[in-house]
């Protein structure tokens, strides 16, 4: 008969081999990896990209300048180590643990690089200090972004209808009434689809070109520049038709109208145009800068001006920033500046909504970028 400590030897021998075997025949670990970095690297890089903005609104508001600091590559790296050894004899003994041996380590370090470039420069002139164009801004209400939001924090006016202005337009900023109440009017005609904005390429037209003093835009009857137009659509309810009259008459359209070009400046430059005097995304954050809430020590202290009010329909900033002494819980995006924390509120889905607004707009401001950040993950 064969002796049983002799059988009990060699299986356990051949466990140890097998499992040998399969710690060295594991797959890769670079394809889990991936699945699951590319979503902890994404949503890290978003919230320190809204830290960010929201700690140069911070700083903007006590005189300190902002910095713009690009994640231009990420690269996730891993370095794995595995040893198994073992061994056995093929002969009876008193105990098991004479013939059969074996021993197994593992183990696995991260290492990730990250490559960032300060905003400076031809850069930082396009992509900070220059207006935005019209023409990119008007699009974004195609998606369902509220007009009225998107223009108060973009258009520095709108037919010569001003908005609120920065540090020295007054406790009020120097904004119009007029400009608000067409803001609001706009926004209605949107809800209830009974306006939109119509983005063209084609050819400047003979008309157009009467306009231009003669000169034609069209390329030898190419495709033109991009333009955007204002359209108030058909509708047959008849409070809609005075909003739309209101429209009109606010900026200085023809009551017959149906659309009407949406230019860049201070006033239309001919008669069926829109000029719109947008913003640089300097002019916007210094903007919301003074809608901060702030310490009331800071203000009397003189290290920051007095809080600008709201005017007329308006009664909230288009981005709440509140702040504390303590770290708030839980809040949507928060940044400690000088002993004092700053905050937008998770339970506040408007101002978290014209937040990310700001940083579409910042994203589409930067036309001088190369590219985005590079996220390189191993997967072999």
């Amino acid at each position: 008969m064969p002796n049983h400590p002799y059988f009990r030897a060699t299986l356990l021998a051949a466990l140890t081999c097998f499992s040998a075997i399969g710690l060295s025949a594991c797959g890769p670990m670079g394809p889990g990896k991936l699945r699951n970095d590319q979503l902890e690297y994404s949503r890290a890089l978003g919230d320190t990209q809204k830290h960010e903005m929201l700690l140069n609104i911070v700083r903007l508001r006590y005189a300190d300048p902002p910095t713009f600091l690009d994640t231009t590559q990420v690269i996730a790296g891993y370095s794995v180590s595995k040893s198994v050894s073992g061994g056995f004899y093929a002969y009876p003994a008193t105990a098991v643990g004479n013939y059969l041996f074996g021993t197994g380590t593992m183990s696995m370090g991260e290492s990730p690089t990250f490559t960032y470039q300060p905003v400076t420069g031809q850069q930082y002139a396009e992509n900070v200090v220059r207006p935005i164009s019209p023409t990119v801004i008007m699009p974004l209400s195609l998606g369902g972004l509220p007009i009225d939001t998107l223009l108060r924090l973009t258009a520095q006016s709108i037919d010569g209808l001003s908005n609120v202005r920065g540090l020295g337009a007054g406790p009020f900023g120097g904004g119009s009434v007029r400009f608000y109440l067409l803001l609001h009017d706009l926004r209605q005609l949107q809800v209830a689809g009974a306006m939109t904005i119509r983005i063209t390429t084609d050819p400047v037209t003979p008309t157009d070109s009467k306009k231009n003093g003669g000169k034609s835009d069209s390329n030898g009857g190419g495709p033109g520049p991009e333009r955007s137009y204002l359209v108030l659509t058909s509708t047959s309810e008849s409070n809609l038709l005075a909003i739309q009259a209101e429209v009109r008459r606010l900026l200085h359209l023809d009551p017959t109208a149906e659309e009407a070009e949406i230019v860049y400046g201070p006033y239309p430059k001919h008669p069926g145009q829109i000029a719109i005097l947008t913003r640089s995304m300097l002019a916007m954050l210094t903007q919301l800068a003074y809608e901060v809430e702030v310490p009331e020590g800071d203000i009397k202290a003189g290290r920051t001006p007095p809080t600008i009010g709201q005017v007329g329909i308006e009664n909230r900033p288009e981005v709440v920033i509140h702040s504390s002494k303590e770290e708030p819980d839980g809040p949507y995006a928060a940044v400690s500046y000088h002993n004092a924390w700053f905050w937008i509120s998770d339970r506040d889905f408007q101002s978290k909504l014209a937040f990310t607004m700001v940083q579409v707009l910042a994203a589409l401001a930067a036309t001088n970028h190369t590219g985005g950040a590079v996220v390189t993950i191993p997967a072999g």
